[in-house]
């Protein structure tokens, strides 16, 4: 939660350095091309960055909570989590220079959770089945 707040917390400037970075470390790979770099690239690059964040978020949050609480509910309870962090996150987001809340982040952020919730739900269920057989 902290590195996705240090990241929220950059402002527009920055965070449109970092992804560019990204796109000039992508340049290297011949074999893209070039009409994929610049508003495209970019736009992509932040919102795999944003689904990646809560994907391991939820990956963490999970792994907490099953100290705590049955399967069930913690497959619920952390991406009740993830959503609600994602929803403080573009508010955060409101007061820091250059940058803008967006409902659309949310629900890239909380797909990211809903992957991941999907990812152990069914490695569980082939855990179980690999059991019987």
């Amino acid at each position: 939660m902290v590195v996705i707040f240090l990241f929220s917390q950059q402002t527009g400037q920055q965070s449109s350095e970092s992804s560019g970075m990204v796109e000039k470390l992508l340049s290297i790979f011949p074999f893209l091309p070039d009409e994929i770099f610049g508003l495209e690239l970019q736009f992509l690059i932040r919102k795999a960055a944003h689904f990646t964040e809560y994907f391991i978020l939820y990956l963490l949050m999970f792994a907490v909570l099953m100290e705590y609480f049955t399967l069930k509910r913690v497959l619920i309870y952390a991406l009740i989590g993830v959503f609600l962090y994602a929803c403080t996150d573009e508010w955060h987001q409101q007061f820091v220079p250059g940058r803008v809340s967006a409902f659309k982040d949310v629900c890239i952020d909380t797909s990211g959770g809903v992957v991941a919730m999907g990812f152990i739900a069914l490695t569980h269920y082939l855990q179980i089945n690999n059991k019987r057989a």
